[in-house]
This record gives C-alpha cells, structure tokens and sequence, in this order.
C-alpha cells in the first residue's frame, strides 16, 4: 500500500486518513455492540467499506495501514486509553457513560496520541471533524474538542 501512496497527493493522503479515521470510530463502534472480534470487523471494512459504492455514492478509499493501526491499539490499549479519558471527563460522566459513538471517538482518538506519529493538534483536529460528521446540530464536537485537548496534553505534554 505504501507505493500507492506514493503516487497520491498531499491532499489525496489527507482524504484517505481522514476517511481512515472515519471508519475506525465506526469499526470500534461496531465491535462494542456486535462483540464481533477486531480481525472480523477490519476484514468486513476493508472488504466492504473502503471504496464501496453505497445508493449511488462511492465511498472514499481509506488509508489501510492507519485504519488497522488506529483500531489495532485501540483494542490492545483499550484500559489506560479509557482512563485517560475518564481523566478528561468530568468526574460524574465516566466513559461508560457518554454516548457509545463518542466513546469509540476517543479510544480511536487516543490510539493515534499513543502512537505518537501524528501532532496532537492534527488527531484533535481530526477528530473534532468525525465529531461533526455524526452530529452535525449539537454541541457534541465542542465537547469533543475540549476532552481531547486535556488528553493531549496528558498523554503528549512535551508537545505543547
């Protein structure tokens, strides 16, 4: 996959990622409440997803190796991404108790501070955009912001 990217633009490998980033909340959604194992859902992502046609509409292809690098650690890493993030929530509204989406927003968001590849204001960026694309009228992606934003300075000071 990498010699494809090779031959991409800039802003055709920012698509790709952002689509990437996209399809692992979803992915980490699907798992939680379908109990199907991380393996079964990457194969039915990439299988299906990627690229698909759906009512007409092609999907936009997303760039493999950080789908399966996002949902890898989210999984492997699940326990002290959640703590980090139960760190950012306000004590009365741990993690199991936020909206399942944006529970799978912030472990795939804090996959990306662990790997430590991408510039935090990038993944909070980013992420504040899958925010807007799921809720589109509420304040959900200020909120994301704002819990974001604590968990980056908390998993990657030396960045700010």
């Amino acid at each position: 996959m990498s010699s494809l990217h090779g031959n991409l633009s800039g802003n055709q490998r920012r698509k790709m990622k952002s689509a990437a980033r996209l399809y692992a909340v979803q992915a980490l959604f699907q798992m939680e409440h379908s109990e199907q194992t991380v393996d079964a859902v990457r194969r039915e992502f990439l299988d299906h997803r990627f690229g698909a046609v759906y009512e007409g509409q092609e999907m936009l292809d997303g760039d493999v190796d950080l789908f399966a690098e996002v949902i890898d650690t989210a999984v492997n890493y699940q326990a002290p991404i959640d703590q980090l993030t139960d760190r950012a929530l306000v004590a009365k509204w741990p993690i199991a108790r936020i909206d399942p989406t944006l529970r799978a927003l912030f472990r795939a968001a804090g996959a990306e501070l662990q790997n430590k590849q991408t510039p935090p204001k990038v993944v909070i960026t980013e992420y504040v955009d899958v925010a807007r694309a799921f809720f589109e009228d509420g304040n959900e992606p200020k909120f994301v912001n704002a819990v974001l934003d604590h968990m980056a300075r908390e998993a990657r000071p030396d960045a700010f």
